[in-house]
């Protein structure tokens, strides 16, 4: 029937009609200058890496270090490749022209973000291998769902949440100064993605039935522990770089908390009680899976405190020893990209 021009056609003719509020409208617009700010501050990838490598003389590591470094990173690398089809599958499902022009922004970006990580890899040494099983979960997840709002949810508010973490420990290590200025340009870049998701979910979220919203908080908690996995799986590696993976975690814990509530604000309600409790049971298993270890303390208790801590954070909430949002919490006025992010995310 296409062929006579009768049946319904691919192209989304009702693109252009008029939000139903000013809020809505208002939104459109924040989207549509995520695409226009993402045109603006695109940088050169090839250029950028060979300028950054020529300044420090090419990469200078030790072999343990260039291991460590290539095993976080591949992880990054399918991450990237996992972001562009996401983005890709987005710009084509979104009817309305704001989400739509945000998400093909995203997908440029993160295609250049891929191909400029393989190629460090590359001047690393490093050849990328498969994802095992449990860094997997996490990308498979948001790939697999048909729902574009459990992959906004996905991966605007929890996949790239995840990439900036990871991106700042390895910055803020000093462990490779290549590496190290790179991953400014990717910060500044992901922290627009999130806009996205602030942006975009907000409207969204008033129209799920209880239902589906406890589908989505379901989503949710099965995202944040597979994510808790996956830098588990990062552990040893960044043990050798002298990063804390406790201290990511925290981190990590801080920038979820942020994004959440910058959504709620964005709705004009606190947090809703599902969210909490998504959010306390991120953090009890985050407690087990990297318990503090103070000097002196053995193992064993260790464990017991922190299994303590989780039972505490599921009975009663989170614990207020969270660090602001940098692995060195005194930093935090001092450190420029969280004013950056901030900033980048309500574009």
């Amino acid at each position: 029937m296409w062929i006579a021009g009768l049946g319904p056609s691919p192209l989304p003719f009702d693109m252009f009609s008029l939000a139903k509020d000013a809020d809505l409208a208002r939104r459109q617009d924040k989207l549509t200058s995520l695409y226009h700010r993402g045109q603006a501050l695109a940088w050169d990838g090839q250029k950028v890496l060979a300028e950054l490598l020529a300044k420090h003389g090419g990469i200078q590591l030790d072999d343990a270090k260039r291991h460590a470094i290539g095993n976080i990173l591949q992880v990054l690398l399918w991450g990237e490749l996992a972001a562009w089809k996401i983005a890709s599958q987005l710009a084509d499902s979104f009817v309305p022209l704001g989400p739509k022009l945000a998400a093909t922004s995203q997908a440029h970006d993160e295609a250049r973000h891929f191909y400029v990580m393989h190629d460090y890899l590359r001047e690393l040494g490093f050849l990328p291998q498969p994802l095992n099983r449990q860094a997997r979960v996490l990308l498979d997840g948001v790939l697999r769902t048909d729902d574009p709002l459990f992959k906004v949810m996905g991966m605007q508010l929890m996949i790239e949440a995840l990439a900036l973490t990871i991106f700042q420990a390895l910055r803020e290590s000093n462990a490779e100064p290549v590496l190290c200025e790179l991953l400014l340009y990717y910060e500044k870049d992901e922290a627009r993605h999130v806009g996205l998701g602030v942006q975009y979910l907000p409207s969204e979220l008033k129209k799920l039935s209880r239902w589906k919203e406890r589908r989505m908080i379901a989503f949710q908690v099965q995202l944040l522990l597979a994510a808790l996995l996956e830098l588990k799986v990062m552990e040893p590696h960044m043990r050798v770089l002298g990063v804390d993976p406790r201290r990511v975690y925290l981190l990590g814990t801080t920038k979820q908390a942020l994004v959440f509530e910058m959504l709620w604000k964005e709705q004009g309600q606190a947090d809703p009680e599902e969210e909490s409790l998504a959010s306390r049971i991120l953090t009890a298993s985050g407690e087990l899976l990297f318990p503090e270890r103070p000097p002196g303390r053995s193992a064993m208790s260790c464990y017991y405190q922190a299994a303590k801590e989780a039972l505490r954070t599921l009975r009663v909430g989170l614990p207020e020893n969270i660090p602001a949002s940098s692995i060195d919490p005194e930093a935090e006025a001092q450190r420029p990209m969280a004013s950056v992010w901030r900033a980048e995310t309500h574009s």
